[in-house]
């Protein structure tokens, strides 16, 4: 479980990211996810692993294009974290549907294409995008946060998460209208401002949503 202590560290390791203001935070919902349960072969799991840890490091800013990726590095254990304010957004990436084009602060900067530097297992390039996804659209359903996704991921099993939460992502360029439908929209409908957190120890990704207890 996630604790104003992990909190702490996580700020400590990686000063770059946005700090919860207040004095201390609540929990408010958090679930641990297997990297090494994605696929049930291998070397498609390791495909659906990298893919995703670059996803995380693409929105922490770690990376910014193909040139900045060291695959030693992504698979290192680390952690991350973005905070919204109340009626702050988030999408899953920057194709956005026009009724949150205004509400949208935060998107995982990726577009999970060769471009990018994302892995294919040889049958699509970024598979495992939608597993963070739907980790994410789970635990922000938990966290009782605004949470859309109108493409369930309804073709394909995607382990350790229950059918009902299954997120579809597709990024394209020039095709916007399948695109921003296949994206997740999460808005802070808290009075205060909330923080997700991702931990990666090497084995497990943890992601949790925090609250601000203190002051705005």
């Amino acid at each position: 479980m996630f604790t104003d202590l992990l909190l702490i560290m996580a700020l400590v390791s990686n000063p770059h990211t946005p700090r919860v203001s207040g004095a201390s935070s609540v929990e408010l919902a958090s679930r641990s996810y297997s990297m090494e349960n994605r696929y049930n072969v291998a070397s498609v799991n390791e495909v659906f692993r990298d893919n995703i840890l670059l996803t995380l490091r693409y929105m922490d800013g770690d990376v910014k294009n193909r040139e900045d990726i060291s695959w030693p590095e992504v698979e290192k254990p680390f952690q991350t974290q973005f905070t919204l304010k109340p009626g702050e957004g988030f999408a899953f990436h920057d194709q956005v549907l026009p009724e949150y084009s205004k509400t949208v602060v935060k998107t995982t900067n990726a577009h999970f294409n060769s471009d990018d530097g994302f892995k294919s297992d040889g049958y699509l390039v970024g598979d495992g995008v939608c597993h963070l996804a739907s980790f994410i659209h789970w635990v922000a359903l938990d966290a009782g946060l605004t949470s859309v996704s109108l493409a369930r991921h309804d073709f394909a099993k995607i382990n350790d998460v229950p059918r009902e939460y299954g997120v579809s992502i597709r990024f394209m360029p020039g095709a916007f209208a399948n695109s921003s439908r296949q994206n997740l929209y999460i808005v802070n409908n808290k009075e205060k401002p909330i923080t997700f957190i991702f931990n990666y120890d090497g084995t497990d990704l943890s992601v949790g949503v925090l609250e601000d207890s203190g002051n705005s």
